[in-house]
């Protein structure tokens, strides 16, 4: 049985800023957390987001939550409260070819280190969700749903998931064949009928397993020009859901294995 200190353990109901108040108590501010969007998708970037709150302004985002329990109206509206009241925040960008050529775990990381070294504020602690990031140079905690227990977390979470949303609806623009405006990259019946029938696209991940089996069988789609991750981040995007349910044909290709193989992107943030 370890120790309980009195003050320094976040009370089962506190509400989601318990962590953020337990580390200010003990002396450990700003708090920053990180998360990320995209991660299993087979097509577009891997967003991830650092965002540093207040505990004050955290009683004062009573919308914030967990981005996946979030309507795409109220991530809207969550995504702009928190930009507007965070102490500071940093978005880093990973595309697709930068994926398959290092790895998605090595790219998850890496943009977490990157998201937290573009903050302006140095943080006293870090919250991370679900597993750790080391080389920080500050302490933090890995928390398992953290996007669904710490405000900090779940306020990256809004911002991974609204700017890469954003960014799939361009993607649409400019490949439509494939609904990325609809199921944002995830592998749904949809998408998987699209690689079928058309072949992947530049957005797509081509280390990801079912991406690469359609990609030796159709001709691939004309790509026009390679996609550039910076171009995806709207300079008006950036003043300042859930993941689709695989289902059917879409069940079968997670169950088979979507193995991922990510570089470094470039950042913007604000």
């Amino acid at each position: 049985m370890y120790p309980r200190y009195p003050g320094h353990t976040p009370r089962r109901d506190g509400g989601l800023g318990a962590y953020e108040t337990v580390l200010a108590r003990a002396g450990f501010t700003p708090v920053a957390g990180i998360d990320e969007a995209g991660r299993g998708a087979c097509a577009g970037p891997l967003v991830v987001a650092a965002v540093v709150l207040d505990p004050a302004a955290i009683r004062r985002m009573p919308g914030l939550a967990d981005s996946k329990l979030l309507t795409p109206q109220a991530r809207e509206e969550a995504y702009a409260e928190v930009l507007r009241r965070a102490i500071d925040w940093h978005v880093v960008v990973i595309g697709a070819d930068q994926i398959d050529a290092t790895g998605l775990h090595v790219c998850n990381v890496s943009g977490m280190r990157r998201a937290f070294a573009g903050l302006r504020t140095v943080p006293g602690y870090v919250l991370t969700d679900g597993f750790p990031v080391h080389g920080l140079g500050v302490p933090g905690l890995a928390v398992w749903k953290g996007d669904r227990v710490t405000a900090s977390v779940a306020a990256a979470s809004v911002v991974a998931k609204v700017s890469r949303d954003r960014m799939m609806r361009d993607l649409h623009e400019r490949y439509p064949l494939y609904g990325f405006d609809r199921h944002k990259g995830y592998v749904t019946d949809e998408h998987v009928l699209a690689l079928a029938e058309y072949g992947p696209s530049p957005a797509h991940r081509y280390s990801f397993v079912n991406v690469n089996r359609v990609a030796g069988q159709v001709n691939r789609m004309d790509p026009m020009e390679p996609v550039d991750a910076v171009e995806l981040m709207s300079p008006a995007e950036f003043p300042g859901t859930a993941d689709p349910v695989a289902a059917g044909p879409a069940e079968a290709l997670v169950a088979s294995g979507i193995s991922p193989a990510g570089a470094l992107g470039k950042t913007r943030g604000e």
